[in-house]
């Protein structure tokens, strides 16, 4: 008996551990979307201390090409508005995978108790 709960405390042993390698992969990609937000956050305020006068130019592979203000202002605002969604995203999944990760644990500490209490079990029978 006491073989067939270690069998199984392993495999959910294993369980758990795949699930945190998923959480921090989540975590890991929430922070370049953290770094990415900042970035063109500081790109956005440059922006909004220039006026229509002003020339920008966009880097389009080894090339800068002149790019209107507006249309420049106008794209840095959806790519915000896209990475806020990104990390709105990333959050409720992370959010999802700790109670997963809390029912998972629960279920552990009990296989640990039960794989314990057979253990004492065979150890009286000896």
């Amino acid at each position: 008996m006491a073989e067939a709960i270690q069998k199984k405390l392993k495999a959910e042993v294993e369980k758990y551990a795949q699930m945190q390698k998923d959480v921090s992969k989540s975590m890991s990609a929430r922070q370049k979307l953290e770094t990415q937000l900042a970035e063109n956050n500081i790109v956005k305020e440059e922006l909004d201390l220039l006026n229509s006068s002003n020339v920008v130019y966009k880097l389009i592979g080894p090339v800068l090409v002149k790019q209107d203000v507006d249309e420049a202002k106008a794209t840095v605002a959806k790519r915000l508005e896209y990475i806020n969604g990104e990390i709105q995203r990333y959050e409720s999944v992370l959010k999802e995978m700790e109670k997963k990760s809390e029912q998972h644990r629960e279920v552990l500490t009990s296989l640990q108790q039960e794989f314990q209490k057979a253990q004492g079990l065979a150890a009286g029978k000896v």
